[in-house]
């Protein structure tokens, strides 16, 4: 075995670290690929999180080398202990992501990276003496985020170092946007309404001064730092439709037009999420053209 060496990131790291964070977005996501800015902004502050990164009091980010190539990589993170934080994240300290080679003929050590790269985190998180030690795969690409079951390495390595995982599942659906066919309204009078929603362009359906539901749609995660190779993707921020609204297909057509709106621009695929224990709702996006992608654990605790 060749001689495996733990070390804070560098600068230099930043292609072989990319292309390690890649290989593990591509496992999640068909097609997508973030850029090195874009791993190397994670590293610095996460603008997407608004909410939990001005909590963040320090960010360590270290890699495991071997025969002068970058095998494994984390990133870490301290949560302030101060009032303005939130009680789940007060004095909190988080492996944000880990990634590593899996084992292969040509690597036949990459679990011992590992494991050697998560001994380094866990003597960081006792450094910051922070109150609870936690773990995510919150990598900066849509839909990567939890342990994806697509990574059953990590999982591993996680397990053996005593994280286990204490919180819910979450099932990612995607859908193509040219399969999403637009249909006649199934209710006369019945209109669309677009505007800026909370999380995305909102669709509203509306008839006789009534709205019947809303679906908002993100196209943004195909911008130039997450550009899929082959089209681009968008995701369900959103679905709701009023309770008792009694019109049949309502859903089906309020999904149709939220895809003529997203192949106006140029979104090839949607995303659409749920939790696993809601089997209607996967059942609802599935009759609609959805499929499932991978299912993701989120909620890991270090309790060894």
């Amino acid at each position: 075995m060749s001689a495996l060496l733990v070390r804070p990131f560098h600068r230099d790291d930043r292609d072989q670290l990319t292309e390690l964070v890649n290989s593990h977005v591509a496992a999640v996501v068909p097609g997508v690929s973030v850029s090195v800015n874009t791993v190397l902004g994670q590293l610095a502050r996460q603008p997407d999180e608004f909410i939990t990164d001005p909590w963040v009091a320090e960010r360590v980010t270290l890699v495991a080398e071997q025969r002068s190539f970058v095998v494994a990589a984390a990133h870490l993170l301290r949560y302030r202990a101060e009032a303005d934080v939130s009680p789940d994240h007060r004095d909190l300290g988080e492996v944000n992501w880990f990634v590593c080679h899996p084992p292969a003929s040509f690597w036949p050590d990459s679990e011992v990276a590992a494991d050697l790269l998560m001994s380094a985190c866990l003597a960081q998180l006792s450094r910051w003496g922070v109150r609870t030690r936690a773990a995510d795969g919150a990598l900066p690409a849509p839909a990567v985020y939890g342990l994806p079951s697509t990574w059953p390495h990590i999982r591993a390595a996680y397990e053996r170092a005593g994280f286990r995982h204490t919180g819910h599942t979450e099932v990612v659906l995607i859908a193509r946007v040219p399969a999403l066919r637009r249909t006649e309204p199934p209710l006369p009078g019945l209109a669309v309404r677009r505007t800026l929603g909370a999380c995305g362009t909102r669709l509203t359906a509306h008839a006789d001064g009534r709205d019947l539901g809303f679906i908002e749609v993100d196209s943004a995660l195909g911008r130039a730092e997450r550009q899929a190779r082959n089209g681009t993707l968008a995701d369900i921020g959103n679905f709701h439709l009023e309770p008792g609204h009694g019109v049949d297909g309502l859903d089906a057509w309020l999904l149709g037009e939220a895809a003529e709106w997203l192949r106006l621009a140029g979104a090839d695929r949607l995303l659409a999420y749920e939790t696993s224990d809601d089997v209607d709702a996967i059942a609802r996006m599935t009759a609609l053209g959805f499929r499932e992608l991978v299912r993701t654990d989120r909620g890991w605790l270090h309790q060894a």
